[in-house]
């Protein structure tokens, strides 16, 4: 009896973490037809759309015309929460792109691998705000985390990180940049300068709540 009231508390309390851990958004665009965006995204501008990438599907910003395109996902968030996704695209000659993950709508943060700087940093709203070296393998996916946490001292932390994907996953925070006034409400985003005159595409988008 008192071997089964244990397994039930275990039970509950497995269910209850695993409720607690489910995503804010999730997507892996499987479900979204060919050509199009899924249905809530906001595309700012560019030609974004799902493509097929062998077997999988992506969002793809093609690599023409060259400029600064983003698309906003998932709900609008102020601080507590963090952006993940994979990224990929190509370097040609001389000429590299830039990507980036972002939360907190378009004038807010943005965790971008600038391959022609050979950085990864992190944006406030267009100006760089901090800057680490970053490795750009052209072709390659890279895993892309972003957080924003409020802190006790009144301040907030932006933390970022970046890795090829099929390596393991840095255990501490790559680039962080602290801020003294709250960032404004907006929703994830993804961002791409395709100044290589290569697509660049995005995987496996996943917003979830932090302490």
């Amino acid at each position: 009896m008192l071997n089964r009231i244990v397994s039930g508390f275990f039970a509950v309390g497995l269910l209850a973490f695993a409720a607690s851990a489910a995503p804010l958004f999730e997507d892996n665009f499987e479900k979204t037809a060919e050509g199009t965006v899924p249905e809530g995204y906001l595309v700012i501008d560019g030609g974004w759309a799902v493509k097929a990438d062998g077997a999988n599907k992506v969002l793809e910003l093609p690599g023409a015309p060259l400029d600064t395109f983003s698309v906003l996902f998932g709900p609008s968030q102020v601080d507590g929460v963090m952006v993940s996704a994979r990224a990929r695209s190509e370097g040609q000659g001389r000429r590299f792109p830039a990507f980036a993950v972002g939360l907190n709508g378009g004038g807010g943060y943005r965790l971008q691998v600038s391959a022609a700087k050979k950085a990864l940093e992190i944006f406030r709203g267009e100006e760089s705000v901090a800057s680490v070296p970053f490795a750009f393998e052209s072709g390659a996916w890279i895993q892309f985390k972003l957080q924003v946490k409020k802190l006790k001292d009144g301040e907030w932390a932006i933390e970022g990180k970046a890795w090829k994907d099929g390596t393991p996953e840095p255990k501490e925070w790559s680039i962080t940049f602290k801020a003294n006034e709250a960032p404004p409400e907006g929703r994830p985003s993804v961002w791409g300068n395709p100044f290589s005159g290569k697509a660049i595409q995005f995987d496996d988008l996943r917003l979830e709540a932090v302490k």
